[in-house]
């Protein structure tokens, strides 16, 4: 079987990532890299091989699959582009910036005749798939979630709105798919938000309602300093909490004793222990098997919607339901 062709736009750090991933899997191969800066597709190429091309179109020409991994505001346009060529896309997370945006994607996705997968690694993390297998073998009723970050300085480009859409859009999206994935579908959610330290919303409190009736609390501060873990899930079930920290353990407390275990992944490696590995196989997997990826367009969707909602909530004060 012919190696699938993949296409890189954008060779800053995650595009490294993938491209990495993809030049040690025998069923890829690294064939075009394109980035606005030439200088930076020509690095990567040294280490992953592949055509440096002088344009979009010239990359498309030279490509089966194409992984968008620009900054958050073009992937609507790169990424419609790529369906619209015929290609097979991965678009980076967020999937897009605006619902306007956003629905546009998702209409050209689901024309598409190839995969079309989201960046969400977090599904693919051994601890959040731990996580997810130890929920399905009890039922739990709520939850206690935080994603924060230390600052908005480092790159400098994560405290441009003009870039990332909103502090929302570039970290806490992450767990607002993860609530999809272990949780189930929302209900209604209400927020609040205030403005601190940066030139935006940048502090966030809100209460989830899901569908099942399970409920939670969710935390996202951008200047809460890198205290670990920054982004944890505390799950409460019947005597029983799972708590994660980051994708390095999992810790689970159960029965009416101080007593827990722990799961490590420390010493996995971190393409592995963050499921950057496990989404680019799945990708290809999708691909060769003409089969569904695991993380939709629509998924993607849901996402942007989620943002999007928190957002509209702190601005009318008022709860926002969900069909």
């Amino acid at each position: 079987m012919d190696k699938v062709k993949i296409g890189i736009i954008g060779t800053g750090y995650i595009g490294n990532v993938h491209a990495r991933i993809y030049s040690r899997d025998e069923r890829a191969q690294v064939s075009a890299l394109y980035d606005i800066k030439t200088e930076k597709a020509e690095q990567a190429a040294r280490t992953v091989g592949g055509k440096v091309c002088r344009s979009r179109e010239e990359l498309f020409e030279n490509c089966d699959a194409v992984l968008v991994t620009t900054p958050n505001k073009t992937h609507t346009e790169i990424a419609a582009e790529a369906v619209e060529r015929g290609k097979h896309v991965f678009c980076e997370k967020p999937f897009s910036i605006g619902l306007e945006d956003a629905g546009k994607l998702l209409e050209v996705s689901q024309k598409g005749s190839g995969v079309f997968q989201v960046g969400h690694n977090r599904r693919f993390a051994p601890v959040y798939a731990k996580l997810k297998e130890l929920l399905g073998e009890d039922k739990a009723h709520s939850a206690h979630i935080k994603m924060n970050r230390g600052e908005l300085k480092n790159p400098v480009w994560t405290g441009d709105t003009n870039v990332t859409g909103g502090f929302l859009y570039e970290t806490t999206i992450h767990l607002f798919d993860m609530l999809r994935f272990q949780f189930g579908e929302i209900e209604e959610l209400v927020a609040y938000g205030s403005q601190h330290e940066y030139p935006e919303i940048d502090e966030f409190s809100i209460i989830f309602k899901f569908k099942s009736g399970f409920h939670c609390t969710f935390a996202s501060s951008s200047d809460a300093s890198w205290h670990f873990p920054f982004e944890r899930i505390e799950v409460f079930a019947h005597h029983r909490t799972i708590m994660t920290e980051e994708m390095e353990r999992l810790i689970d407390s159960r029965g009416m004793d101080a007593n827990f275990e722990t799961l490590s992944w420390a010493m996995t490696e971190k393409e592995e222990r963050w499921g950057y590995v496990q989404e680019d196989r799945a990708f290809l997997d999708a691909i060769l098997t003409g089969t569904k990826p695991p993380v939709t367009a629509l998924d993607g969707y849901k996402s942007i919607e989620l943002v999007e909602s928190v957002y509209r909530a702190i601005r009318t004060g008022e709860p926002i339901r969900f069909e």
